[in-house]
C-alpha cells in the first residue's frame, strides 16, 4: 500500500532545522532573510518545472508589459490641466 504524500514545504523544513519558531524569534533579520531566500529559490524552480512552456511564456509576456508600462509612466511628464 503506497500513500501519496504532499511534498514538504521547504520553508518549514528550513525553520525546523534551525530549531522551529522559538529559534526564529532569536535569529537576526539577516539570518531569517537568508532562510527565506533559500526556500524561495527552491520554490521558484519547482513552480517553473510545474508550468508548461506556454504558461511560462504568458507569464513572461505579462511581466514585460508591466515593466514597459512603468517605464512609460516615468518618461511621461506631468500634464497641467
Amino acid at each position: 500500500m503506497t500513500s501519496k504524500r504532499k511534498p514538504k514545504n521547504p520553508h518549514a523544513v528550513a525553520l525546523g532545522r534551525l530549531g522551529g519558531k522559538r529559534r526564529a524569534e532569536v535569529l537576526s533579520p539577516e539570518q531569517r532573510s537568508d532562510i527565506g531566500i533559500k526556500g524561495g529559490l527552491v520554490g521558484g524552480r519547482a513552480r517553473a518545472n510545474s508550468l508548461s512552456k506556454a504558461q511560462r511564456s504568458e507569464i513572461a509576456k505579462m511581466a514585460a508589459e508591466a515593466r514597459w508600462a512603468k517605464e512609460k509612466q516615468r518618461q511621461t511628464p506631468p500634464t497641467k490641466e
